[in-house]
């Protein structure tokens, strides 16, 4: 049964070959058709107006030489070429120069050649060129005409001469003020024309023949018996290795096939007009050109019918061909198997392409251009180096450029959509919802919206705690102002009806301290207006901060003993000269104290210290609280708020904010802090230096404390 098998794979592959013996013989037998076509091939011969059109050198070179021949100082060794050529087309025309008043210059020619060169009717020429040049040296005009010649034909020729006329403007003495004619008669013409030597034919005059169609079909024949051959049963189908060539090879051997035409026109054309090899020997060379041709097509008809049987696997194998014969596949199949070589690669191109996708703008990005121009141009040179069939890769790389712009824009719409989306919340005042996501080209913007989005935040914040504010102030200003009020009237009533006079000095008593408690009241919020209003007036003045401090501290000591506190001051021991408002400074002060006589623990120690920096001075003040520190240390210091939310202590809740908005009117800062129960407050006060013009004149006249040398300055904001 193997024998059996074996002999009719022979049989077949000799049916083969034999069908490929047959189609090369038909194909040397078209050998005469070509001989025939070839034989009867005339080259084209170039028409008048080619070869009028040809001689625009040789009379731009005329011209100058029969300028300087007019003077008989031509150099001939200097123009020894353009004067042979010019020389050689000069017998087959009559020419002359003339002046701007049309008088003959040069010599030897007759009168009736004369007239019938200026006469621009005239049709004794067959082509008459007229060159004009004016004073500059320059060409003012040239005029073709000719009876040869239709007014197409003489509007070009005019053109192509004008073209050329510069040709001899590079020499140092430039025609002037000449008129050179040109003629040449219909027989003349054709005696030059007939000088004109053209090339025998050659090797390429055979795509003048029908060889190249003659080529293609026993191409495509070869191509039909691969594909039909296995449908007969004495051939059957090859299954060798040798046709089981990939997809890829397949293709590039069936090109390569195809790319023989040339070579082997090449070869019929010397088959047929000489031989390809020869000898002494005629006989030997006929069987030898034979021999090659015949190997040579069965060569090409091998690589056709080998190319296209392994393409025939295309229509028998169905899908599994492209998995099991094509390079790209297995190529593809290596690299998923090789997982690190995958992640390496993919990182690398998604590296580059999230490169693309985050781009900053507001660096300089030529770097970055740069790689992708070398990138563009290194491909583009590869697929140029493909020639012909570079316009395939071409076309490949169009489409996976397009495919990969196409991903990129997509990427881009969907980073542009998150971003509108952030816009559109933050226009829609939602400003709790975070800005996430990674925006790409836009993340620069989108740090921008987070910053917008946290200002609008804080401004709305700081608006919502303001109304919350107002609307306390409203009501702790109603309640402080009504309790004196109240008792006010209480007791003027009882001191209308009342007769014992120790009583009424009582009320009158009681009366009186409900009155300057309204009066502080009333001036305190008068002051903390003006500070938010801005409109305070500041008279800055040399203060010595020290003796400020202890100066309130002794005013102070009745309501320090009956608060039972002990005071612990550690102050500089040197004067520390500054240059403030002693009265609000001294009102920071006072307030801070008052507040820890208020509200710190009886039998508690309190520490005051001060300390001499290098650019300013540090307050700080601790006490223990004798309430549970629960308040917002942010907010103690804004109007109206009190550390006893109760309001059992005798105040008007802007002790803190007058004594932080007198220390910021003085470019210092108030800070609050607690630690369990203990409370500390922080004053930093800059070291300013005072004006110019005041420190040159610290005693003038009408200032009544020596210390003083500034007058009243409006507090900035």
């Amino acid at each position: 049964m193997a024998i059996k098998l074996k002999n009719s794979r022979n049989i077949g592959r000799l049916i083969i070959v034999l069908v490929l013996a047959l189609c090369s013989a038909g194909m040397m037998l078209t050998y005469r058709w070509t001989s025939d076509e070839l034989d009867s091939y005339v080259p084209e011969r170039a028409d008048t107006e080619d070869v009028l059109s040809s001689i625009s050198d040789n009379l731009s070179a005329g011209n100058y030489i029969m300028d300087k021949d007019v003077y008989g100082d031509i150099d001939v060794l200097d123009m020894q070429e353009e004067y042979y050529a010019f020389g050689l087309l000069r017998k087959y025309m009559d020419c002359a120069v003339f002046d701007e008043d049309g008088e003959l210059l040069t010599n030897g020619v007759d009168s009736k050649r004369v007239e019938r060169l200026k006469d621009e009717e005239t049709e004794y020429y067959a082509f008459r060129a007229k060159y004009t040049f004016s004073g500059g040296g320059d060409i003012s005009g040239i005029q073709v005409s000719g009876s040869a010649l239709t007014p197409e034909q003489e509007y070009d020729l005019e053109t192509r001469f004008l073209e050329n006329a510069g040709y001899y403007t590079y020499m140092d003495e430039k025609i002037q003020n000449r008129i050179i004619i040109y003629g040449m008669t219909q027989e003349s013409l054709s005696e030059y024309m007939s000088t004109i030597d053209y090339p025998d034919p050659g090797s390429w005059d055979i795509v003048y023949t029908n060889f190249y169609s003659r080529f293609m079909t026993f191409f495509l024949i070869i191509a039909a018996l691969a594909l039909l051959l296995p449908f007969v049963k004495a051939v059957g189908e090859q299954k060798g290795k040798i046709f089981r060539m990939p997809f890829e090879a397949a293709v590039f051997e069936v090109f390569i096939a195809f790319g023989c035409v040339d070579a082997c026109g090449n070869m019929v054309y010397h088959t047929i007009k000489g031989g390809l090899i020869r000898t002494r020997i005629h006989a030997l060379n006929t069987i030898a050109d034979i021999a090659v041709n015949f190997l040579v097509w069965m060569v090409v008809a091998a690589l056709i019918f080998w190319g296209f049987t392994c393409l025939r696997c295309i229509f028998t194998m169905g899908r599994s061909y492209w998995r099991e014969r094509t390079l790209t596949v297995r190529v593809i199949r290596w690299i998923k198997g090789d997982s690190s070589f995958v992640k390496e690669m993919r990182g690398f191109f998604q590296k580059q392409y999230d490169a693309l996708l985050h781009l900053d703008f507001r660096s300089r990005t030529n770097r970055k251009l740069l790689k992708l121009v070398i990138v563009n141009f290194v491909i583009l040179v590869i697929i140029s180096c493909f020639w012909f069939y570079g316009i395939f890769a071409l076309i490949l790389y169009s489409a996976l450029l397009f495919l990969f712009l196409r991903k990129y824009m997509g990427d881009l719409q969907k980073k542009y959509s998150l971003l509108l989306q952030s816009t559109n919340r933050l226009a829609d005042g939602r400003l709790d919802i975070p800005i996430e996501g990674d925006m790409g080209l836009f993340n620069p913007v989108k740090e921008e919206l987070k910053k917008i989005q946290a200002g609008f935040k804080k401004a709305v914040e700081e608006e919502v705690k303001n109304e919350r504010m107002k609307t306390e102030l409203v009501t702790n200003v109603s309640h402080d102002l009504r309790t004196p009020l109240t008792a006010i009237i209480t007791y003027i009533d009882l001191l209308k009806n009342e007769k014992d006079e120790e009583r009424r000095k009582e009320y009158i008593g009681v009366l009186e301290r409900k009155s300057l408690r309204l009066k502080v009241l009333i001036e305190d919020l008068f002051e903390i207006s003006k500070a938010a209003s801005k409109s305070v007036v500041m008279h800055f003045m040399k203060v010595d901060i020290v003796d400020l401090l202890k100066q309130v501290g002794l005013e102070n000591d009745s309501k320090i003993k009956s608060a039972n506190l002990e005071f612990r001051w550690k102050l500089p021991e040197h004067k520390l000269v500054m240059w403030l408002d002693s009265e609000k400074t001294y009102r920071i002060f006072e307030n801070l104290i008052v507040n820890i006589t208020k509200y710190a623990m009886p039998h508690t120690r309190v520490y005051i210290e001060m300390k001499d920096l290098e650019n300013q001075v540090h307050i700080s003040m601790k006490n223990v609280s004798s309430q549970e520190l629960n308040f917002n240390v942010d907010e103690i210091t804004d109007r109206f708020v009190r550390g006893d939310s109760s309001r059992n202590t005798e105040g008007s809740g802007l002790g803190l904010a007058i004594a932080k908005s007198f220390t910021e009117l003085q470019h210092g800062t108030l800070k609050i802090s607690t630690e369990a129960d203990l409370f500390k407050a922080d004053i930093m006060l800059p070291k300013t230096e005072p004006p110019e013009e005041e420190t040159k004149h610290p005693e003038e006249p009408g200032k009544k404390d020596e210390g003083i040398t500034g007058g009243m300055i409006e507090a900035e904001g």
